[in-house]
């Protein structure tokens, strides 16, 4: 990675303390999505494809309802394939999330999937929606050193090799944020849904020790704002809160069941 590109947009927030919070979008993928995220103090948001079966005409058309509200939209692609990858980034994404990232090797792949020369080997096509339709702004290699200063990869880690791997996996330049899957996790260890268990905590804790050491970024999903909070405590800095399905049913079955009482 060219060291004398500094970080901008919301990549420029990776490795420092504050916690960045946004949440997925698993379902409404309408035009006052990114307003309605923004107004709400959201950092950032996911666009979920791994799992919600979105296609890259409706994630083209999220990604511009977010750039409408001023909102980062990470992607999360539905596999490790370059052109999931490099899809993503030229319909305009601010980032990507790779699911099942387990070594070194899948990490690599991933960020020169991302990347331009000299950094990786991303496909040429400037002028589109990354960058925003502008046809002109400094010669080719000064483009490409700002899309890939501002593009953010996030790795999840969702199984015990990649937990293994997080410290090799961290100190590679263009990787960012290392997001533990929880689920997924306590899945390869045998032990599903089991966020206590002894294997789990010391997978979670090595991926945490791996960011802070190599100045990167933790993430997870929380299930609510208070798990959130609890989470932070632990040394996480980036963060969903839960996603839009789960928000929207849990806020008005809380209001239901004010006015209606069991």
């Amino acid at each position: 990675m060219n060291a004398s590109a500094a970080r901008t947009g919301l990549r420029a927030l990776v490795g420092t303390p504050a916690p960045k919070i946004g949440t997925f979008v698993f379902e409404f993928v309408v035009p006052g999505i990114g307003q309605i995220l923004k107004a709400a103090g959201a950092d950032f948001a996911v666009l979920d494809m791994e799992h919600t079966g979105f296609g890259f005409d409706t994630a083209r058309a999220a990604v511009k309802f977010m750039q409408a509200g001023d909102l980062p939209v990470i992607v999360r692609v539905p596999s490790k394939a370059y052109d999931h990858i490099a899809r993503a980034m030229d319909i305009g994404a601010d980032g990507i999330m790779v699911p099942m990232v387990s070594s070194v090797e899948q990490a690599l792949q991933a960020v020169r999937a991302v990347k331009y020369f000299p950094d990786g080997h991303r496909g040429v096509a400037m002028g589109l929606a990354h960058e925003r339709y502008r046809m002109t702004g400094g010669s080719l290699a000064e483009r490409f050193a700002a899309q890939n200063a501002r593009t953010l990869v996030i790795l999840q880690i969702e199984d015990g090799a990649g937990a293994a791997a997080a410290d090799q996996i961290a100190a590679l330049d263009g990787v960012d944020v290392l997001w533990v899957g929880h689920n997924d996790l306590s899945v390869s260890l045998r032990n599903p849904g089991a966020f206590d268990d002894p294997a789990f905590a010391a997978a979670e804790a090595q991926t945490i020790a791996a960011c802070r050491r190599r100045g990167k970024s933790t993430g997870r999903l929380a299930r609510d704002p208070s798990e959130a909070a609890l989470f932070v405590t632990r040394g996480y800095d980036w963060m969903s809160i839960a996603g839009d399905v789960i928000l929207l049913q849990s806020a008005l079955a809380d209001g239901i069941a004010k006015v209606r009482p069991r």
